[in-house]
């Protein structure tokens, strides 16, 4: 229980020093229109489709998504067959076998995303010393959620005459410090979508971040469509009570 207690104080302190970075900074990060927002908004199947072919293509070449099942695509329209072949896309480590060994085999639709590294040590041999952040919670973890994410992957631009960027740096105008290691991986017409959308900048973030938003709160379609049921319940149940309280005080009168 301390541990715990420990660990969620962490999480918030380190929720609030991003807070504070940004506001010291004067960050500010623009509202999207998102069509998940809202009590009876509901994730774009499409565009989180879209974002995962990003994250496929582009992103997974450094970030992990190691907290999220494979399976979990249904949710945004995948079916079976084709969560097996992006499955059997993925070699995973599996084992020990009958000589106990471990081995590498196909994935499967119950494995979660691997790593494209074998551990943190090589990750960060690989990216300059910075270890690039499992995404698997990314709309949770960064203030604003999705508009960060969506204003961080647009905000690469050229600096300022009066800023000097570190060797080995990039310019973001909205990422704290202004600063970061990570370069500029979205570039126009830089993926083929399936469905004719035009792959332009914003529209690649855009879609990245519904599809994170979708990872991090897989079932947030049915929790909003729960809560409207709730809601509706309860106002039926509060009409019922209401006749049933006008109906027993009308007979002491």
């Amino acid at each position: 229980m301390r541990a715990l207690k420990t660990a969620i104080l962490s999480a918030a302190l380190a929720l609030g020093i991003a807070g504070a970075a940004q506001a010291a900074e004067g960050v500010h990060i623009p509202k999207q229109s998102w069509p998940h927002a809202g009590i009876f908004g509901t994730i774009d199947k499409a565009a989180a489709q879209r974002g995962f072919q990003i994250y496929k293509e582009v992103c997974s070449a450094c970030h992990s998504m190691h907290l999220a099942p494979i399976r979990t695509l249904a949710g945004i329209g995948f079916k079976e067959d084709e969560l097996k072949g992006i499955a059997a896309g993925y070699e995973v480590h599996a084992g020990p076998n009958d000589a106990g060994e471990m081995f590498m085999r196909p994935g499967v639709p119950a494995d979660r995303f691997p790593s494209p590294f074998p551990n943190d040590q090589a990750a960060r041999a690989a990216n300059g010393g910075a270890l690039p952040p499992d995404l698997s919670l990314m709309a949770k973890a960064r203030v604003g959620g999705e508009d960060y994410i969506y204003a961080f992957l647009t905000g690469f631009e050229e600096p300022p005459p009066d800023v000097h960027v570190m060797e080995g740096m990039n310019y973001n105008k909205v990422f704290p410090g202004h600063q970061v290691g990570m370069p500029n991986i979205l570039q126009p017409d830089g993926v083929t979508f399936a469905d004719g959308t035009k792959a332009t900048v914003e529209q690649q973030a855009h879609d990245v971040a519904t599809f994170l938003t979708f990872v991090a709160e897989p079932h947030l379609d049915a929790r909003k469509q729960m809560g409207v049921k709730v809601i509706l319940f309860l106002l039926v149940l509060a009409g019922l009570m209401y006749a049933v309280k006008r109906k027993m005080w009308s007979t002491l009168h």
